[in-house]
């Protein structure tokens, strides 16, 4: 993807072909007031927030990926491998805060894709979330994406203090540092939905290049409880999913989604815990690091990527948030060894 901000600001809806004033003006009341919010809507929302047919929605949001293309925004539908690669060599990627944790994502969190870190709670993915706020600002020099976050809180953990706690360690001005998270709670599964589905706008207003769910699940596993709720579950999280898949690609940012997991009780051999949500949640994220606590340490594991190798590293969490463990530090001596010398 080339950087075409100028263009994406030329564009108007009206310029889609097909659009006349009426559409656009239903488009705009509808919450779609730019060409790209356009190319990562869902034709069935679309269609019911014109009056039209599914179709004919298809048609319109098609029309806007190709005149995205043409404006040199998204790549062509086709290019060669090697085109690509080149591509994906300058790929922005965002520290943890920890470069064993760097080394096993192979350069930190992608830009144009969705990593899902999953696992108990204690096992640091809050803390992930907080370390990222802090070290997506760092310049991009510094592997940092040089721009501000959205955080999307479900289950109210996120705390302002931490970020400033985790920025005046790492040595940045933790109030400018404050002022370029947007943070925002979600109380129930359809305001989540309202969010992700207006994520376009809120990326213009906030100039962010990461966004951050934390967590994905935890609202709709406890408003579907049951089994006859579960495919309209996950048909629900299903539509997130794949909007925020054309948002990380279509506005070129990384997003971050942590999970919730649950206990597979038949699972007589190795761990038996696994990821919520099932397929719906594990298709569509790009990258899938599992986290589990070992004493005072975490474990992350990859579990799904297209090129990383499935290994685990370890790291720690402390006042800079994420970090790698001090395997210099000097080692408690026993009583006996006092006692010899």
């Amino acid at each position: 993807m080339t950087n075409s901000s100028k263009n994406v600001a030329e564009l108007e809806i009206e310029d889609i072909e097909g659009v006349g004033p009426t559409t656009a003006r239903k488009m705009k009341e509808a919450g779609i007031s730019s060409v790209l919010e356009l190319a990562t809507v869902v034709a069935d929302e679309l269609a019911a927030d014109l009056g039209g047919s599914k179709e004919t929605a298809a048609t319109f949001i098609m029309a806007a990926q190709k005149l995205l293309r043409e404006s040199g925004v998204l790549d062509n539908e086709f290019t060669t491998a090697d085109i690509e690669l080149e591509k994906r060599k300058s790929l922005l990627r965002c520290s943890t805060g920890a470069k064993a944790l760097d080394e096993l994502l192979l350069g930190g969190i992608e830009t144009q894709a969705i990593t899902e870190f999953y696992g108990e709670f204690g096992s640091g993915k809050s803390q992930i979330c907080h370390t990222l706020c802090v070290t997506a600002q760092q310049p991009v020099e510094e592997a940092g994406l040089g721009a501000g976050v959205i955080l999307i809180d479900t289950e109210g953990t996120f705390r302002p203090e931490r970020v400033d706690q985790i920025a005046r360690a790492r040595g940045l001005n933790p109030e400018e540092v404050l002022k370029r998270v947007a943070i925002c709670k979600a109380y129930n599964s359809s305001h989540l939905e309202l969010i992700v589905k207006s994520m376009g706008k809120y990326i213009d207003d906030f100039k962010a290049k990461m966004i951050i769910i934390d967590s994905i699940i935890s609202l709709h596993r406890a408003e579907f409880a049951g089994r006859g709720t579960l495919a309209d579950r996950q048909q629900r999280l299903n539509g997130i999913m794949h909007k925020l898949v054309r948002i990380a690609v279509i506005y070129n940012v990384a997003i971050i989604v942590t999970n919730q997991v649950q206990a597979t009780p038949d699972t007589f051999f190795g761990d038996p815990t696994k990821p919520a949500g099932g397929n719906v949640i594990g298709h569509a994220s790009t990258y899938r690091v599992y986290l589990r606590k070992a004493g005072n340490d975490r474990i992350a594991k990859i579990i799904d990527s297209p090129y990383h190798p499935y290994s685990d590293v370890r790291f720690t969490v402390n006042e800079k948030g994420v970090d790698d463990i001090e395997a210099d530090a000097p080692k408690k001596r026993s009583a006996k060894e006092k006692d010899d010398d």
